[in-house]
């Protein structure tokens, strides 16, 4: 991996610019969209944005000179050098990665169902701040996005850190990628998972994993699963333990999400049950 971040950091500088085509939007599709996609730059964008980076960093290694002045044949060599780097940096953590978007994402969805697009955005992180009807922003930059009628794309990033960020160039699709929210270290001693999933067995932890639905506070979990507050806000402590779990506060709530492997402990069982019925 070392030889991989070696060979992007002149691509991906640690502030400052950044170029758009290293982020193309099939990326929603997934890691092999978004490498095609990277593959079909065309050349004017390439000399362009290669270049604005030029002017703010070292000199290039021949291989990105290449790119900047036009030459797409070399795209082939980074998307492999991305895919590698992706592999070996990206794919062992992607369980926890997936956990922390989806658990940031029914936050989201929960807020604009109970109030709206108002409500969605006032429920994003404290460096956003929604004034009706101007998001403002704490950015590295002074700098102005104007929509002129398009529609914004939020896209919660584990990786993005302190700001959000956008493309620089306008023209494309409006998209503002902010930071997830990643909780603080716990001061009291990690149970450990095998542990945790010991003390999984029983029907109300069973219960609770079946019927958190897309996301519910713990007064809601409760309820569903008829439990007391107490002893709900207890079987969602051993879930979040064992890895099944995430708590994302939500002001004076908590809002419980299933992480991947807790739907695929859930899928795991309700195959189970069908092959046997």
């Amino acid at each position: 991996m070392n030889g991989e971040a070696r060979l992007l950091a002149p691509l991906v500088p640690t502030r400052g610019y950044f170029p758009d085509f290293l982020t193309p939007a099939e990326g929603l599709l997934g890691m092999t969209d978004a490498l095609a996609a990277l593959r079909e730059t065309p050349a004017g964008r390439l000399r362009e944005e290669l270049t604005r980076l030029a002017s703010a960093s070292r000199p290039f290694p021949s291989w990105i000179r290449e790119m900047a002045e036009g030459d797409t044949r070399v795209l082939g060599r980074l998307a492999g050098i991305l895919q590698r780097y992706y592999e070996a940096a990206v794919a062992p953590y992607w369980p926890r990665v997936q956990g922390r978007i989806e658990a940031d994402r029914a936050a989201r969805g929960r807020a604009l169902l109970d109030g709206g697009a108002d409500r969605l955005l006032a429920s994003l992180p404290a460096m956003m701040r929604w004034r009706s009807p101007v998001l403002e922003c704490d950015y590295p930059v002074d700098r102005d996005l104007h929509l002129n009628g398009r529609g914004l794309l939020l896209l919660p990033s584990y990786f993005c850190r302190r700001t959000p960020v956008t493309f620089y160039n306008p023209e494309l699709t409006p998209v503002l990628v902010y930071p997830v929210e990643h909780p603080a270290p716990r001061l009291t001693p990690q149970v450990a998972p095998e542990r945790s999933l010991g003390r999984l067995v029983g029907q109300t932890r069973s219960a609770i994993l079946q019927r958190i639905g897309v996301g519910c506070t713990t007064s809601e979990l409760a309820r569903r699963a008829d439990v007391s507050l107490a002893s709900a806000s207890q079987h969602a402590t051993v879930l979040r333990d064992a890895g099944l779990l995430l708590t994302l506060r939500q002001g004076n709530a908590v809002l419980h999400t299933l992480t991947p492997l807790g739907a695929a402990l859930l899928r795991g069982a309700r195959s189970v049950e069908e092959a046997v019925y």
